[in-house]
């Protein structure tokens, strides 16, 4: 409480200075109203000074001429200075001022009382009472900023004046005497009441410029952590493209985002995270150390411009920043081990205008983030002719659906035992126009990200089935399905909608699943899974034995088909860990009573190696590459692919 008044007091102690400041300012706003005035008490005082012949009346208009001259140099120094900018309206120059101003009004009252008692002139009396009450009349008004110094000169000037009048006796001269008197408490009214305008006036102009600050404060920086905000570091960055000549090593934007932020927010709430935020804009200022500039671009993001720096410093700075936030945040009561990506590039090199050192800034940030977090990544081109690459497929993926650029490629599953095609993989490819074949490794996880899956999961769910359905009766359809489609529990209805319209029984059609659905599973995988199965199709588990396998989730859901990775496959012939691992899938698969393939056949000794682990089905380029509709289905009616084989084991029930 002390502290806030303390601060208020202080606030208000300053916007007084202010104010009184800008009076002190207005005394010597026009140095020609004031020069006029000294120049006609002077030229008076000259005339008075030859019509009178009297020493006193002479030294007197002297003094004047003096004096008057002091304050006409005095006013001009000050107003140059205000000029030129170095003029500082202090208490001393108000003092200067009002010494003078009450030594001239005195003077010029002086001057009205001498020449009432020591001359007998009309024409003098005249022109000293006309001098006093024009000089009274005028200076209540210009010095009515400082009511103190305005009264002041109007007493001096007219008090002496008017006493003179009096003395002087005759009853003509003691009733301009009385009206001179009042006079004085007239032009004391007018200065009090001018003085009150031009406060209010000037404390309306203070106010509005202080709002005005304020507002332009509010657009220029950040309320919560007191950085700049985005406007602010976009002007700052666009002078520096403007004024910096330099063909390398300009400026250089660091681009950082706090890692997982929105965890802290979940979990331990709001309040924390911005305090949080606040904390880290403190750390940077340390670690920056006035290398550089701070804005928070929003939300966790902060962008640190950094003038005439080069990329190893660039990097030097990231890696400063990094280190020092693995010291962690002290938040309140929380001890937070917060860690930070940063992406920076440098200009003219990664850059040449504001917009696009800002992309390329981004690009690098995303790279980082990619690549595991907790790091600073640097621009380089390669990582934009990705991002363009990415572009281009993100925009061809929303009209490859439409124009019929998907194509369904189908590989044959033969069955050992039998030799012939026991089921087909649909396989999705795609021919980009102007990128040509592009890898569904590559475009299936942007079209995840661009929410583009569930469509396409229905266009390959509809054209497999539709070709299956051609089939005989005992050949069934293999479909890859991604953990994102897992997560929509429009799945089942759209398998459902889907066999309806093609005729195609339940159990002809086979979803493939990694193992990867079960890493972030909130029960609703689990969900869709058991609801699948109750449809009544069959479900395979894809590229079991890499990634993330667990024995648990054979235990858990009822596969009906396990496909063992190629890679184990591809070196089964010549590593022995990798012959044990296939025939203990096998010998596993045989006892949960589930069918087995063996992927990326592609030699013989493969092909024996799969029948000794008795594996149940394989697929491979040695029994056919994914061929079309038409290929497969002729495929299919050729009969077996492989000799009927002697089976190598007995399942069990």
């Amino acid at each position: 409480m002390w502290l806030s008044l303390k601060r208020r007091f202080a606030q208000r102690t300053a916007q007084e200075a202010d104010v009184r400041r800008s009076l002190v300012e207005t005394l010597y706003a026009s140095p020609a109203s004031l020069t006029i005035g000294a120049v006609t008490g002077i030229a008076v005082g000259i005339v008075t000074s030859i019509l009178s012949d009297d020493h006193y009346i002479d030294a007197v208009v002297a003094t004047l001429c003096l004096v008057g001259t002091l304050r006409v140099i005095s006013a001009i120094f000050f107003h140059r200075q205000q000029v030129l900018g170095t003029a500082n309206a202090s208490r001393n120059w108000e003092r200067a001022y009002e010494l003078g101003a009450w030594a001239y009004a005195g003077l010029l009252g002086l001057m009205g009382i001498v020449t009432l008692l020591r001359s007998q002139d009309a024409v003098i009396h005249m022109l000293n009472v006309a001098m006093a009450a024009g000089y009274a009349g005028g200076i209540s008004g210009r010095n009515a900023g400082r009511v103190r110094i305005a009264v002041g000169q109007v007493c001096l000037a007219l008090g002496p004046t008017a006493t003179g009048l009096w003395l002087e006796g005759s009853i003509g001269y003691r009733v301009l005497s009385v009206a001179m008197a009042m006079m004085i408490l007239g032009l004391a009214e007018i200065s009090s009441t001018t003085h009150r305008i031009v406060v209010q006036a000037l404390i309306g102009k203070r106010d509005k410029s202080l709002l005005a600050e304020k507002f332009e404060r509010l657009a220029r920086y950040d309320s919560l952590t007191g950085l700049e905000n985005r406007m602010a570091m976009q002007m700052r960055l666009r002078e520096i493209f403007e004024n910096s000549h330099k063909s390398n090593d300009a400026a250089a934007i660091l681009w950082m985002d706090l890692d997982r932020f929105k965890e802290i927010n979940d979990s331990l709430g709001h309040m924390v995270g911005d305090q949080l935020l606040r904390t880290v804009a403190e750390r940077l200022h340390e670690v920056l150390h006035g290398r550089g500039h701070i804005a928070r671009f929003g939300g966790d993001e902060f962008v640190l411009i950094c003038p005439n720096t080069d990329r190893v410093t660039a990097q030097t700075i990231a890696r400063e920043i990094i280190d020092y936030f693995s010291y962690g945040f002290d938040v309140g009561d929380h001890h937070l081990q917060v860690t930070a990506s940063i992406g920076y590039a440098v200009a003219p090199q990664d850059g040449r205008d504001m917009d696009e050192l800002m992309q390329h800034a981004d690009l690098a940030l995303y790279e980082a983030k990619r690549a595991g977090r907790n790091r600073a990544a640097s621009f380089t081109w390669s990582l934009k002719e990705r991002f363009n690459r990415v572009h281009e497929i993100e925009t061809g993926l929303r009209r490859a659906i439409e124009i019929d650029e998907l194509k369904l490629a189908f590989q044959p599953i033969v069955d050992l035992a039998s030799g012939r095609i026991d089921a087909c993989e649909a396989l999705l490819r795609w021919d980009h126009p102007t990128l040509g074949p592009v890898s569904p490794a590559e475009f299936i996880p942007i079209a995840e990200g661009m929410g583009m899956i569930e469509p396409m999961t229905a266009w390959v769910l509809r054209s497999a089935c539709s070709a299956a359905a051609s089939w005989p009766g005992d050949v069934r359809i293999a479909i890859n399905i991604s953990p994102a489609s897992l997560k929509s529990s429009d799945l089942p209805a759209n398998v459902i909608a889907t066999l309806l319209e093609t005729g195609l029984s339940a159990r002809r059609l086979e979803l493939e699943v990694t193992e990867s659905i079960f890493l972030d599973d909130s029960g609703q995988t689990n969900a869709i899974l058991r609801e699948l199965q109750r449809i009544g199709l069959r479900l395979a588990l894809d590229d079991f034995g890499t990634g993330y396998s667990s024995l648990s989730y054979l235990r858990s859901y009822r596969f009906d088909t396990l496909k063992v990775d190629q890679s184990f496959m591809a070196g089964v012939q010549d590593n022995r860990e990798d012959r044990a691992i296939v025939h203990a899938i096998g010998h596993l698969a045989r006892a949960l009573d589930m069918d087995t393939v063996a992927e990326g056949i592609e030699t013989e000794d493969q092909l024996m190696h799969a029948r000794q682990a008795g594996f149940t089905n394989v697929q491979g380029y040695l029994l056919s590459r994914p061929i079309d509709r038409d290929a497969i289905g002729r495929l299919i009616a050729a009969g077996p692919l492989l000799p009927m084989a002697v089976p190598v084991g007995i399942r069990t029930a």
